[in-house]
């Protein structure tokens, strides 16, 4: 539990580093974002999802 709650803290490190470093950038990607069809966002979650597990794996063996 605690690894699964420091990658969750890693999260919002990395995404509070964004928004603070390029908001302007940040806001015109959430714009774009906007703009895609559900359909892709969903594959490109899974695919995200399937990378990230990949490599949690890799690390942990």
């Amino acid at each position: 539990m605690s690894d699964f709650l420091a990658a969750v803290g890693l999260v919002f490190v990395i995404e509070g580093f964004l928004w603070a470093a390029m908001p302007r950038s940040m806001k015109r990607m959430m714009l774009e974002v906007a703009t895609i069809p559900g359909t892709s966002l969903r594959i490109g979650g899974v695919v995200a999802m399937v990378i990230g597990v990949l490599i949690v794996w890799l690390i942990r063996h």
